[in-house]
C-alpha cells in the first residue's frame, strides 16, 4: 500500500470513493452477518436480529451466520413478538465465550428496553459525553439496567473505558445510514450520520495506518477519534461509508 501513501487529497479520495462503490453493494450482504436481520421487514425485527447477530460479531464470518442461524430459531423467526413474551428459560446456545446465560440476559433486557419505548430511544444523547459516544455509554447504562451477572457485561463494550466498541458502532452504522445501496438500513432518524464512527476491527485499523488516517497503536475510541477526523475531511455528511472501502481493502484484497 506504500504508493497510496504518495498519493494527494483528491486522488486519495478518488480511490477511497472507488472502493465504496465497489462494495458497498447488495452483493456485500451475501458473505456478511447482515444478511440475517435483512430477511425481515418489521422495524423492531430488524432492530433486535441486528442487535443480537452484531453482538456476537467475533470469528469467522461464516461462523457468526451459522450462530445467527441459531439465534432466529430459537426466536422463532419472530424477532419483537418473541422478545414481548419472554420469560427467562434454559437456553441451547453458545458463540464462542457468548453463552446461555448471556442469551436469557440479552433477551430479558431487550424486553424491558422495548417496554421503555424500544432501541432507537435507548440510544439517547448523554448529558455528559457527546455524539455517538454518549449515545452508546447512555444505552449501556439502560442495558445493564436488567439483573444480570457480571460475565454478561464483556459482551457490551463501555465506551467511557476508551473502549473503540465495534459491534455497537456497527449495529449503529446498519440502523442509521441511509444510502439506497442495499446494506445498511437507515431506519433511525434520531442520529444523524455525520455523527456516526465506524466499526474498528484489524482490518480497517491496519488500512488506516497504512492511509496514514491512523498513528495510534492501540485500537481504542482515541483511535477512532483520529481516523474519523480524517474521514469526515473526505465527507463530513456520511464519514462512516468509508467504513466499505477500508473493511473491503482489508478483507477482499491482498
Amino acid at each position: 500500500m506504500d504508493h497510496l501513501n504518495q498519493l494527494n487529497f483528491e486522488e486519495l479520495k478518488e480511490y477511497l470513493d472507488f472502493k465504496v462503490e465497489q462494495y458497498n453493494t447488495t452483493k456485500f450482504i451475501e458473505t456478511d452477518p447482515i444478511q440475517l436481520p435483512h430477511r425481515f421487514t418489521k422495524k423492531e425485527d430488524i432492530e433486535i436480529v441486528s442487535f443480537l447477530v452484531s453482538t456476537i460479531a467475533w470469528g469467522k464470518r461464516p461462523m457468526i451466520i451459522r450462530s445467527g442461524e441459531r439465534l432466529l430459531e430459537i426466536m422463532e423467526h419472530s424477532p419483537y413478538e418473541f422478545i414481548q413474551n419472554y420469560s427467562s428459560k434454559e437456553l441451547a446456545f453458545v458463540h464462542r465465550t457468548f453463552n446461555n446465560i448471556d442469551l436469557d440476559f440479552f433477551f430479558r433486557s431487550l424486553k424491558n428496553i422495548y417496554a421503555n419505548g424500544g432501541l432507537e430511544k435507548a440510544f439517547s444523547p448523554h448529558p455528559d459525553f457527546e455524539g455517538v459516544k454518549g449515545r452508546i455509554i447512555n444505552f449501556r447504562n439502560q442495558f445493564l439496567a436488567t439483573e444480570h451477572e457480571k460475565r454478561s457485561e464483556k459482551h457490551l463494550s463501555n465506551p467511557a473505558k476508551n473502549s473503540a466498541a465495534k459491534r455497537i458502532n456497527m449495529f449503529v452504522r446498519w440502523m442509521v445510514r441511509k444510502d439506497n445501496c442495499g446494506v445498511d438500513f437507515g431506519i433511525w432518524n434520531s442520529i444523524s450520520p455525520s455523527e456516526l464512527y465506524l466499526p474498528l476491527d484489524v482490518h480497517t485499523s491496519n488500512n488506516a495506518r497504512d492511509l496514514g488516517f491512523l498513528t495510534r497503536k492501540q485500537n481504542d475510541w482515541k483511535a477512532l477519534d483520529e481516523i474519523m477526523e480524517a474521514l469526515r475531511k473526505f465527507d463530513k455528511n456520511d464519514p462512516v461509508k468509508y467504513d466499505f472501502a477500508l473493511f473491503g481493502i482489508g478483507a477482499f484484497e491482498k
